[in-house]
């Protein structure tokens, strides 16, 4: 058997190359590359003693701490799966995501125990960090053997099943194999900086599928995480001041957060070792953008475009990144992008189309649907995730929106995106949803939420006012709701599903 590309690679070489340099830190606690090492090899070697057999999956249930690097690379070694759960999952949908991927054993921090409900009670193997809610993790690593099993793992093999969201109906089990989680992040040292003797820093989630592999990959490539337990803008800039990171991936939220604690953030801390930002999960709106220039001068800023499915699958380089706004560059390195429009075909330069994407880094499929696996693959081996894109003439594409916001009204597509640029330009909004809601005459109404800046009462005929500038008359919202704030899902994607639903739910009669 030629060698194979395996999640455990990188880790296995730096414990040995550099043994003593700091892998990952998490507040007062450090651990090297040969501790990583160490300590993976014995939680890969414990749980094949107690009988788990190598393609047996194996449930992930913490928030940011440095274990889950050991536990990932683990696993990786044993050639067990890993599943992360959503530590803010209540306890039925981490079973039903345990039950569906039939995971045999489960890693959890004590303190979600609660999310974990009977499931603790039901495997045959629950490691918990406290040793508490199971048998205790570090009892169990001092009593296994301390050598790596080199399992045989092929790099088609999964690394992980990660659940999506549930937006649209059940979450589905997005397989993802070892070979394209470690092209990617090969592909990520490339792009982003990372790699031996750089620092980043895990902000995103790690059970979530870029906030893990970006943070993942520091280590992987000989790098240092540092680990941010909760988001906290404050806490954020204060690390990279103090551990010198020098690349970090965030989600346009996190911006959002910063700016409303500090309008210049270089002025108030040292960040001169930042080189890296790169941003992805939703539109960095543009008026936004414009600030993360100014607010971190001489950092290379990304945006990218991706999904669990696909991975990465374009970037928008630093030295577009304001001459493109609203973009998502170039395909990304090993891939193919296709727009088609509803006839199956390529649309032209300016017309919206279906992004579908083909690269090494492609999920295997989703686990035990192969209704949906089918529906979102072609015949040749392009997957798509239902985003609506254009292409302009010089090839940068655009997200125009997901093709479930599409709203129709009167017969009429209207993208939110476009809509929602136009609003976020007002000074006096921070935050803003466009979607459709039923409309007895039109099918559909395109409707408003939006969040004032802190400090400032919203003028909802002023912002109509200028919206009505910038975008044609059918797409102005016919109705305006001033919100506290908007649901996202733990990636910082808003959840126009729940916008949605609850807006019909105060309109029935049977609420009033």
């Amino acid at each position: 058997m030629s060698t194979q590309l395996n999640m455990a690679s990188g880790v296995r070489e730096f414990g040995r190359a550099t043994p003593h340099r700091t892998a990952v830190i998490d507040g007062d606690r450090r651990l090297t590359f040969a501790a990583l090492d160490d300590r993976s090899n014995r939680l890969a070697s414990g749980l094949l003693a107690r009988g788990l057999r190598p393609g047996e999956p194996v449930a992930v249930l913490a928030g940011n701490r440095m274990e889950y690097f050991e536990v990932a690379t683990a696993l990786a070694k044993a050639g067990l799966p890993m599943v992360p759960l959503n530590p803010k999952n209540a306890a039925p949908d981490n079973a039903y995501v345990v039950g569906h991927s039939e995971a045999v054993a489960l890693i959890l921090d004590d303190t979600l125990a609660d999310r974990a409900g009977t499931l603790v009670d039901e495997l045959a193997t629950v490691l918990s960090f406290q040793g508490e809610a199971g048998l205790d993790y570090e009892t169990f690593l001092a009593g296994a053997h301390a050598v790596d099993p080199r399992v045989a793992v092929s790099e088609t093999d999964p690394f992980c099943i990660t659940y999506t969201s549930g937006t649209t109906g059940l979450p589905k089990g997005v397989v993802l194999t070892h070979r394209g989680r470690v092209l990617n992040n090969y592909a990520s040292a490339i792009e982003y900086g990372l790699g031996p003797s750089t620092s980043t820093m895990a902000v995103a989630p790690l059970y979530h599928g870029a906030g893990f592999a970006f943070a993942y990959a520091g280590p992987q490539l000989g790098g240092t995480t540092t680990v941010l337990r909760s988001w906290d803008p404050e806490q954020f800039l204060r690390g990279l001041a103090e551990q010198r990171v020098s690349t970090v991936f965030l989600v346009p939220t996190h911006a959002q957060q910063i700016r409303r604690l500090v309008e210049e953030p270089a002025a108030a801390y040292d960040l001169s070792a930042l080189r890296t930002l790169y941003f992805n999960a939703a539109a960095l709106p543009i008026e936004l953008k414009k600030w993360v220039h100014e607010a971190f001068p001489g950092v290379g800023i990304h945006e990218l475009y991706g999904s669990t499915e696909c991975a990465v699958v374009t970037d928008l380089r630093p030295e577009d990144s304001l001459r493109k706004p609203g973009s998502v560059g170039h395909p990304w390195f090993m891939n193919e992008v296709r727009l088609l429009g509803e006839d199956g075909q390529e649309v032209g330069p300016g017309e919206p189309g279906e992004l579908f994407a083909r690269s090494p880094m492609l999920m295997k499929g989703y686990l035990k649907n192969e209704e949906a696996t089918r529906e979102a693959t072609t015949e040749d081996g392009f997957i798509t995730v239902g985003d609506i894109a254009v292409r302009d003439e010089e090839g940068f594409i655009s997200i125009v929106d997901r093709k479930k916001d599409m709203i129709i009204a009167g017969g009429v597509n209207i993208y939110p995106r476009e809509i929602e640029e136009v609003v976020a330009q007002h000074p006096h909004i921070d935050d803003v949803a466009v979607v459709g809601v039923p409309d007895d005459v039109y099918g559909e109404r395109v409707t408003a939420f939006v969040v004032a800046r802190r400090g400032v009462t919203v003028d909802v005929t002023g912002v109509e006012d200028h919206v009505r500038a910038g975008v044609a008359k059918y797409k102005v919202p016919r109705e305006w709701h001033v919100v506290e704030h908007l649901p996202r899902n733990p990636s910082g994607k808003i959840l126009k599903r729940d916008i949605r639903e609850d807006y019909i739910a105060r309109s029935s009669p049977t609420s009033r």
